[in-house]
């Protein structure tokens, strides 16, 4: 049983919901991103670390001018995991690859899925990428015992929800809405049948995203979800706060609030 597994039996054991904070690596730099990743851990039943990408279709604005900012940098795929890897030495959080295909092949899959075992990587979620087209990345995922986690949406027919029940390990992220990420005043109801759907065909931890920015939703996503991701609220404090010498305290005071965690 993998770190990502264990997280959430141990959620399941203690009647706890999870989690799931989201950040793009390099996002002002790299050096933040780890100290980030340390500060956000004890918040955090799993973490996303997006891979910056410069056609992020699927992403809002705000996490899109991050992406901007992270491209800026000028590093690689192999210096987002070794930044993983450095952070990895001071947490147990499990921590998650959220990428588009594109940089990923052309790194190497195979590649990929060692450097990313190495660094202390537990799983890779693909946004762009469906399950009728994953099956070599996924084998080569599992050969170093990561996990493949899939998206869902409202949109989804019921045979794609079984397709992706077929193919998911570790946990199933369910996209609250159609559209872009974002924050919004209200999560979509659409939501919550997708979850009820879902657990018709799978027994995995469901976690929902896009949209959630506030205390209220957070609690609100918890009463049917087993874990809550709250990506363009947290990349939006950060944009707002980057001047700040103290950005790692800002977020942790900001996470405290959001989870109602201190």
């Amino acid at each position: 049983m993998g770190r990502i597994a264990d997280a959430f039996t141990t959620l399941k054991r203690d009647g706890k919901k999870g989690f799931i904070p989201y950040i793009i690596a390099g996002d002002p730099d790299l050096a933040t991103t780890e100290q980030l990743l340390v500060t956000i851990a004890p918040y955090a039943t799993l973490i996303e670390l997006g891979v910056p990408f410069s056609d992020p279709m699927a992403d809002g604005p705000v996490i899109q001018r991050a992406s901007e900012r992270a491209l800026k940098n000028k590093f690689g795929l192999q210096d987002i995991l070794d930044t993983a890897g450095r952070a990895r030495k001071q947490i147990d959080t499990p921590i998650i690859l959220f990428s588009y295909y594109n940089p990923l092949l052309q790194f190497g899959l195979k590649r990929l899925a060692q450097a990313a075992q190495e660094a202390g990587v537990d799983g890779v979620l693909v946004t762009d990428l469906t399950p009728e087209e994953s099956g070599e990345f996924e084998a080569e995922l599992r050969a170093q015992g990561l996990d493949m986690i899939f998206l869902i949406a409202p949109t989804s027919t019921d045979e794609r929800l079984k397709l992706v029940a077929e193919h998911a390990s570790g946990f199933i992220y369910a996209v609250s809405r159609a559209g872009v990420t974002g924050a919004r005043e209200q999560v979509s109801e659409e939501a919550e049948k997708l979850v009820n759907r879902m657990r018709r065909f799978s027994s995995l931890p469901i976690a929902v995203g896009f949209g959630i920015s506030t205390a209220a939703q957070v609690a609100d996503v918890s009463r049917y979800a087993d874990a809550v991701v709250v990506g363009s609220a947290i990349v939006a404090e950060m944009e707002r706060c980057l001047k700040e010498t103290e950005l790692s305290r800002h977020i942790d005071s900001f996470l405290s609030r959001i989870t109602g965690f201190s």
